[in-house]
């Protein structure tokens, strides 16, 4: 009974979101800030602000996840947050001893006009900042954007800090990852291993939140994208963005400030995806492709053809982050699903017109928002309207999954009712195996679920 009061008539909202699908820039801030290897994310505003965002990853992700804030009090909402930040930089250095702090800003602190840049500066000047340690920010109000914009600023902000050309260019790329998880930056690292390129990941999450258990605690775990490694981008041959959203600013910074020429290609989820992922890589490692990934790609295509039946058809509602959801949405078109409601809280007017040729074919009837008015509760009512086979997103959509009685694969960020997202890749072949699997398994579940018993098969 939790949303049987959802109506299918859908009317124009102008200043009311219900169940937004999509978290706040801090959040993603602090995500991409644990991606860099003796990095402390930073929290320049409320205790509950800081407290918010470590909750969410930490229920993801099962880890422990460190962050600092600067404990802003009426005086400091007031008067500015520049004494807490400079006290805070001090403090961090002496008792917790970070090789980089990583200040992303919140609603209240961009609301009163903290200068992020000049405060640092301040502290640097005081002394707080010690030799050799260094402090970088990035400006993430929660009331634009969404996490995936918050990544990309601090993604940026780290290129700008870190990044330095010496005129001498290594042969070595620059791949850097959208948000997606652990386990996918570890896949990431073991294709380009395979295909002999040597390169730098930023960030890198694995051994970070999916940390083994070693019975002793580590503040800052093994994991993570070094400072040499990212001073050294600067002399890379060529930049791979992984997803529009969540890395053009920063490989637009690097090709400014470095002359790092880049690309930009979708996340490599699905069939299509991956391969135009790894011609990129060939080209821009100027490799061959190797028969082990021609071997993986064929047991991808093996997988489809032969569960073909229970695929083609079966109309899907998908709700996202916009750099997950392109080649998810292509790789359910490719194998004969019908993506027919798109829905992302992420603002970007590139994202509807692309989705739209890519189910322009098969898939005409599609309805896909994105951005403002785009939440949880108008993708209730369109499938209230038309109902779906398949829900695949966050762990947002379990109410709606629960109530209309959908098969629901979990995708996305967060998830905060299952395990196992973060340790199994959805990236590359192999990960779309797994995606595959993970739809297969609900979709027979179901048929099971509902068959009469004389229809009940051992065999699928």
């Amino acid at each position: 009974m939790l949303l049987r009061h959802t109506t299918n008539e859908v009317r124009e909202r102008e200043g009311l979101t219900i169940n937004p699908a999509k978290t706040c820039q801090p959040i993603g801030a602090m995500y991409a800030a644990l991606g860099v290897h003796g990095c402390l994310p930073h929290s320049h505003g409320s205790q509950g602000c800081c407290s918010y965002h470590r909750s969410t990853l930490t229920r993801h992700y099962k880890e422990p996840v460190m962050a600092a804030t600067s404990s802003f009090t009426e005086g400091a909402s007031v008067f500015g947050g520049q004494a807490n930040l400079v006290n805070a930089i001090n403090t961090i250095f002496s008792v917790y001893e970070p090789e980089i702090i990583a200040v992303h800003s919140t609603c209240l602190s961009e609301t009163i006009g903290d200068d992020l840049g000049q405060i640092v500066a301040k502290a640097r000047e005081d002394g707080k900042i010690p030799e050799g340690k260094h402090v970088i920010h990035a400006s993430t109000p929660s009331y634009v954007g969404s996490h995936v914009t918050g990544y990309a600023n601090m993604l940026e902000g780290i290129v700008k800090y870190f990044a330095m050309s010496t005129d001498e260019v290594k042969r070595q790329i620059n791949l850097l990852a959208g948000w997606v998880e652990p386990a996918d930056m570890r896949e990431l690292k073991r294709i380009m291993k395979m295909m002999g390129i040597r390169n730098v990941l930023l960030p890198d999450t694995s051994e970070v939140l999916d940390a083994p258990m070693t019975g002793k605690h580590e503040f800052y775990p093994r994991g993570g994208t070094t400072i040499p490694e990212m001073v050294s981008m600067g002399d890379s041959m060529f930049t791979l963005g992984l997803g529009e959203w969540a890395t053009r600013n920063a490989a637009i910074k690097l090709e400014n400030q470095c002359k790092v020429k880049f690309a930009l290609a979708d996340l490599p989820i699905g069939l299509s995806a991956s391969d135009r992922f790894i011609m990129a890589l060939a080209k821009a490692g100027s490799v061959s492709i190797p028969e082990t990934i021609s071997s993986e790609r064929g047991k991808l295509v093996d997988l489809i053809t032969d569960m073909h039946q229970y695929f083609h058809g079966k109309r899907v509602a998908l709700w996202g982050d916009p750099d997950q959801l392109i080649p998810l949405v292509e790789f359910l078109n490719d194998i004969d699903m019908k993506p027919v409601y798109v829905v992302s809280g992420t603002p970007g007017k590139a994202f509807t017109k692309r989705v739209e040729e890519i189910l322009a074919e098969k898939v005409p009837e599609a309805k896909v928002r994105n951005g403002k008015g785009a939440d949880m509760f108008l993708m209730h009512q369109w499938i209230k309207q038309e109902p779906v086979d398949l829900l695949i997103g966050n762990t947002y959509g379990k109410y709606i999954a629960r109530d209309e009685g959908i098969p629901f694969v979990r995708m996305g960020f967060p998830i905060i009712d299952r395990v196992g997202h973060s340790y199994f890749p959805t990236l590359g072949y192999m990960g779309g195996i797994r995606i595959l699997e993970k739809i297969l398994s609900v979709l027979m579940d179901k048929i099971d679920a509902d068959s009469p018993e004389e229809s009940f098969e051992l065999v699928m």
